[in-house]
């Protein structure tokens, strides 16, 4: 018997109103961990007095975070592929919490640095545990859009960081700030508990044994040398950082300190970049879903448009960029988070089911290597040049020309090795037995 080309498989998960409750769940989580992981990008320049340090010691804040953030990537794709959603964003869950509410009362810069590790910890187990939701909830052709809308709910956390936390932190004050911000984390662990499941009834992964050591390297070796994976790690190493750069630590000094603003109007800026993220997060994700051949083009252009944002605002010919140049830039930087979600859909039919966390754990590496070298980049520039912005925020091109070099060397072969496997899917599918 034959079967439609475009129609859902008969191992392909059903979707509907018990997936969307499940996967709202999840994606709470991950809303609740993006408001944790901006949290200093409100609070840096309090950060900055509270703990006595420059800007060097500022962006070790970010970087440590980071650097535990990339560094889990592949842990916790093994562990997804090994235990499930619900166990990782459990203890996710615990980790970031008490890593929130460790910085809310830490003593000292050291204590510091350690809550905001074990923030990154916990907050590396969301994303691609959210990931592999929607994957084992979803049907495969609503992929892209499934994964925008899961950055879309980060950038809301964004969004709540940059408006609700940084109200609170000048009404209540530091401690008091942080403290209650760690009860979310808490609401979503009981939501989680009660409510998530991995996946619908009847659609259980086939089991395989674990091999040890063995097993690890033949997953991330098998995943690695997929091009797409590949290319979708430097699509997003290419794309995201210089957003997360500027709403994670570095647009709030930058918008206040070279560029002369206030706070209130350097926090509707950075608000800006959110609310252009979360609209342009919804087109980007009706567009590759429609038309695949889209991703590419998407992603380059982002880059380009971001590029050239930044070299006219940097070395604009006065003091301060205009107000309209500031806005564009705001603007289009929210177009970075949608285009590093284009990662995932070179990576994902580039890899098997049971490689799918691994995978995602090696793209998603790309853009938090990227920022977290940026973010220190940026803090030595400043201190090496006493604050001269313009040179410090010149890290950015560099980054960009490595990123796009690796893009144009990898997309033809990923380009040839998805036809290759589309073909292949199609006879099968032709010739599914009755």
């Amino acid at each position: 018997m034959s079967t439609p080309r475009n129609s859902t498989l008969s191992g392909d998960p059903p979707g509907g109103r018990r997936a969307v409750t499940v996967w709202v769940i999840g994606v709470s989580v991950y809303f609740v961990a993006v408001i944790f992981r901006t949290s200093l990008g409100v609070a840096g320049l309090d950060a900055a007095d509270r703990f006595h340090v420059n800007a060097s010691a500022l962006s070790t804040f970010s970087i440590l975070q980071l650097l535990v953030y990339a560094g889990m990537q592949i842990p916790v794709g093994l562990l997804v592929d090994r235990l499930g959603t619900k166990r990782v964003l459990g203890i996710g869950v615990v980790l970031f919490t008490a890593g929130q509410l460790g910085f809310a009362f830490s003593p000292s810069y050291g204590t510091a640095l350690a809550s905001r590790a074990l923030l990154g910890c916990g907050d590396a187990m969301t994303f691609i545990s959210v990931l592999r939701l929607g994957t084992r909830w979803f049907p495969a052709r609503r992929g892209p859009l499934i994964a925008q809308l899961a950055g879309l709910a980060g950038m809301a956390g964004n969004l709540v960081s940059t408006l609700v936390l940084a109200r609170l932190l000048h009404g209540v004050g530091w401690t008091a700030a942080f403290a209650g911000s760690a009860l979310a984390g808490v609401v979503v662990f009981v939501l989680l508990v009660l409510f998530l499941k991995d996946h619908p009834e009847g659609h259980a992964p086939e089991p395989f044994p674990h091999q040890g050591a063995a097993y690890v390297r033949r997953q991330i070796a098998a995943s690695w040398r997929e091009p797409g994976t590949r290319l979708g790690l430097w699509v997003h190493f290419t794309t995201q950082f210089p957003a997360m750069v500027f709403l994670l630590l570095w647009g709030l000094p930058f918008l206040v300190e070279a560029q002369g603003l206030s706070r209130a109007t350097a926090g509707g800026l950075l608000t800006l970049v959110v609310l252009s993220n979360m609209l342009v997060g919804l087109v980007y994700g009706q567009v590759i879903a429609r038309h695949h051949e889209a991703r590419l083009p998407l992603a380059l252009g982002t880059v380009a448009a971001t590029a050239v944002l930044w070299a006219a605002t940097l070395f604009y010919p006065a003091d301060h960029a205009p107000m309209w140049l500031l806005v564009v830039l705001c603007a289009v930087l929210g177009a970075c988070g949608p285009a590093s979600m284009i990662g995932f859909d070179f990576a994902r039919p580039a890899n098997p089911p049971e490689r799918q966390g691994t995978a995602s754990g090696i793209t998603n590496m790309g853009g938090f290597v990227a920022s977290m070298t940026t973010l220190f980049a940026i803090g030595v520039l400043l201190d090496a040049t006493g604050d001269d912005y313009t040179v410090a925020f010149s890290a950015v091109f560099v980054l960009q020309a490595l990123g796009v070099t690796q893009i144009l060397r990898l997309r033809r072969r990923a380009a040839r090795r998805e036809r290759e496997r589309l073909v292949a899917s199609r006879v099968e599918t032709v010739h599914v037995p009755a």
